[in-house]
């Protein structure tokens, strides 16, 4: 077992491990640790606790020190300087007439890179854009490439919810969502209804969807034939969340609903199949 702190670098960004050392952190501290990219400013938000060397890569990178003061003064104005970077690069891009669009701009802590994030739909030609950009910073300069979902993440916005974007508030990493969860859910399959802003799925369609595959696997399917106390019939309506089965019964042309209790008190699904 090996003792780590998890540190995130922006408000829902993914969890990093760190070698705490001797240093004791709270979940209220931030942090100076050392990176791939670098010395940088994050917070602690997994206090101290132990975890098998085989979920973490070795070896880990250490917490340096906790942030004082000057340090969050120093991220206040990376935070300036990335904002003036951008009007910057906005300018070159139009300048070289490229087919790109810029995201967002970041400066490492100690402002030995700047990393300009940007989306486009294909391959980018930006090696005049980087010398352009070199020649005004004077420091090390990364153009990243992103997606439209990581677009989204980064601006945030307010989704069809009317709630403040998932991938902005709190979700760490994208989950694969498809659309045969919204299927599962019997959601509507117009792509303007079930996708986000970033005009793929949405992320909530995962939430619920653990729930959705336990009820089907236990529950009847819809056109299935089953017998109950009024006689035989067929499946054609679920209520999957609440474990609701409506059945048609041809004989006296009616619909009866079964909750999944009712159905294994009759016998037509066994206890078993629910375990």
């Amino acid at each position: 077992m090996v003792e780590v702190v998890g540190v995130r670098f922006k408000q829902a960004g993914k969890i990093y491990y760190f070698d705490p050392g001797m240093i004791q952190l709270t979940t209220e501290d931030y942090v100076i640790v050392e990176t791939v990219r670098g010395v940088e400013f994050g917070k602690v938000v997994i206090a101290h606790k132990q975890v098998d060397e085989e979920d973490i890569v070795l070896p880990l990178k250490k917490v340096l020190r906790i942030a004082d003061e000057k340090d969050k003064v120093t991220i206040t104005e990376n935070k300036d300087k990335s904002q003036e970077a951008f009007d910057v690069c906005e300018e070159k891009i139009y300048k070289h007439e490229l087919d790109m669009k810029l995201v967002d701009v970041e400066y490492t802590f100690d402002r030995n890179k700047v990393i300009f994030y940007f989306t486009a739909d294909g391959r980018v030609d930006f090696r005049d854009l980087v010398k352009d950009l070199a020649a005004v910073f004077k420091t090390r300069i990364e153009l990243r490439q992103i997606g439209v979902r990581d677009e989204a993440k980064m601006l945030g916005g307010i989704g069809p919810c009317g709630r403040m974007l998932c991938c902005s508030t709190f979700l760490g990493d994208f989950e694969p969502v498809s659309i045969k969860m919204a299927k599962d859910q019997n959601l509507s399959l117009n792509p303007a209804k079930i996708s986000g802003l970033c005009g793929r799925l949405m992320c909530c369609l995962k939430y619920e969807n653990d729930d959705y595959e336990e009820a089907k696997k236990v529950l009847p399917d819809i056109g299935q034939s089953i017998t109950t106390s009024y006689g035989p019939g067929k499946v054609v309506g679920l209520n999957i969340l609440e474990r609701v089965v409506q059945i048609e019964i041809p004989d006296g042309e009616r619909k009866v609903e079964y909750t999944l209790d009712e159905l294994i008190e009759e016998g037509v699904i066994s206890q078993q199949a629910t375990e």
